[in-house]
């Protein structure tokens, strides 16, 4: 399954919508694209409703991000995250890296205020 990457603003925040998988092969291009937007900003919103599948290697791009992020005082708000998704990154301590939301505006006011 492919993955889809849009991204956009909304009241000066990046946010980021992933459509598909994040797997082996899509998660190459998910570093490229969101990467560098790290290196502008310190807090960007993935909107992760769309996303139907995270392996591993979508689960180590998370964490790219998080440490990113972390480097500039920053912060990953993920929004419309599936529970199967979810239930994933809890047993793997993952949740307690990033801002949790059901929406991308709330999303975005949460990294607003962090």
């Amino acid at each position: 399954m492919p993955l889809d990457i849009d991204i956009g603003n909304e009241q000066g925040v990046t946010v980021v919508k992933l459509t598909g998988a994040i797997d082996g092969n899509t998660a190459p291009e998910a570093q490229a694209r969101i990467l560098p937007l790290m290196e502008t900003q310190a807090s960007v919103v993935l909107d992760m409703g769309n996303v139907e599948y995270l392996s591993s290697a979508g689960l180590r791009t998370l964490l790219l991000l998080y440490r990113q992020a972390a480097a500039r005082d920053g912060k990953v708000a993920i929004a419309g995250l599936r529970e199967s998704i979810k239930d994933t990154m809890a047993v793997t301590g993952f949740l307690n890296f990033f801002l949790l939301q059901n929406d991308v505006a709330t999303a975005v006011a949460a990294i607003s205020k962090a």
